[in-house]
């Protein structure tokens, strides 16, 4: 099972950004504070992609200073791991950065 979080630009009509990701680093987001933000952005209001910037950011930033914390929240079986996590999370901030009125959409 995996997340699929889209960015959809109604500007150009197109998907300008899919990310996909396992269920297997939900304890590691929601350590991060960002479980919501990526699996239930509708739940908590976040419509468009510059909502997700700033947390983004915070998170990975928090990540990056400490992996210590959260490499034990790795998934035993190998799918879900902090080295493949990180650099997700820097895609998907840097594709919200670059079209922040995309329009957040997931799939879980």
């Amino acid at each position: 099972m995996s997340l699929d979080v889209y960015l959809f630009c109604p500007e150009c009509g197109h998907t300008v950004g899919e990310h996909n990701v396992t269920h297997n680093l939900r304890n590691m987001a929601d350590e991060a504070g960002i479980y919501k933000l990526l699996w239930e952005p509708d739940k908590i209001g976040v419509t468009h992609a510059r909502q997700m910037i700033e947390p983004l950011r915070a998170a990975i930033a928090d990540m990056k200073a400490r992996p210590e914390h959260y490499r034990p929240l790795e998934a035993s079986n190998g799918w879900g791991t902090y080295d493949r996590f990180v650099p997700w999370l820097e895609d998907l901030a840097l594709c919200c950065e670059n079209v922040p009125t995309a329009e957040v959409q997931v799939c879980r």
